[in-house]
């Protein structure tokens, strides 16, 4: 066999491969259909979203920022079932960072109260489609209310197996990462763990992402180019993309085309491209 034939048949069994890895998890998954242009092996596990220009798209409208807030809920229905169709395992979206506390506080209660109602109105919707909720970020600070809808919906979700749905809600990177080394600091002075045992795995295991394949793909919307204090470890070999529309505006359409955007790029992890998977 010749090698461009080799090549094009390893091709075709990893693409093989991926089809029935999505299609197991996802029955109802049509990935060669909705995306004929990328093979199933290139279509990332884990996508991470900074939903940003929620706000600026109310006021570019002349609404008050929360209405941009409201439109944003709506778009997020849309791109969890545009991973759905495609066979995404992991969707965790950037909901309200640890800085966003700073807001004013008529922003921060509208905040809340969505969430609360998203939590309610979305439950029974997530539950059809086989769709777990998972909540990082600390529960510290925040509203009774909110923590109890939240735990409430992971509860009714917790034995769906089919996409994760990952809602980073009072999260910020530098926090999880501070409060994984200081349980680690607290193995170490009981006795219980070596320093030496500290390895990437062991540390991994304390975050809140624990037992989550890191993102392989990140979405910014807004135009902004910065991490914002998200996913800081887990991102260190993400692909990212960054375009200028604001979350309201992102749909099924924009995601499969940074979908498209990620199949095209080369991952080397650090080595040469003869030797990215």
């Amino acid at each position: 066999m010749s090698v461009p034939a080799a090549r094009d048949s390893a091709i075709s069994l990893e693409a093989r491969k991926a089809l029935e890895r999505i299609t197991a998890k996802f029955p109802q998954a049509d990935p060669v259909g909705l995306l004929p242009d990328v093979s199933p092996a290139r279509i990332p596990r884990h996508i991470a979203v900074i939903m940003d220009g929620n706000g600026r798209w109310a006021e570019e409208r002349g609404f008050p920022r929360i209405f941009g807030h409201r439109a944003g809920a709506s778009a997020v229905r849309e791109i969890i079932a545009g991973c759905v169709k495609v066979g995404v395992e992991v969707l965790t979206l950037y909901s309200f960072s640890s800085e966003n506390w700073r807001r004013p506080s008529e922003e921060v209660e509208a905040l809340m109260r969505l969430c609360v109602a998203y939590c309610q109105g979305e439950q029974d919707e997530l539950k059809r489609n086989n769709i777990r909720v998972r909540v990082i970020g600390r529960r510290e600070g925040m509203p009774s209310d909110v923590l109890g809808a939240l735990d409430t919906l992971c509860a009714a979700t917790a034995d769906c197996t089919g996409l994760t749905l990952c809602l980073a809600i009072n999260y910020g990177s530098r926090d999880e990462i501070l409060d994984a080394v200081r349980v680690l600091a607290g193995r170490v002075a009981r006795g219980e763990l070596s320093a030496d045992g500290i390895t990437h795995d062991v540390f991994e295991a304390c975050l809140d992402t624990a037992g989550l394949p890191d993102p392989d793909l990140l979405i910014r919307t807004g135009g902004e180019m910065r991490l914002s204090n998200y996913l800081l470890w887990q991102l260190s070999y993400a692909e990212l993309y960054v375009i200028p529309d604001h979350w309201p505006d992102f749909n099924e359409a924009a995601l499969y085309g940074a979908i498209r955007a990620y199949a095209q790029r080369q991952r080397r992890f650090g080595g040469l491209d003869s030797d990215a998977p």
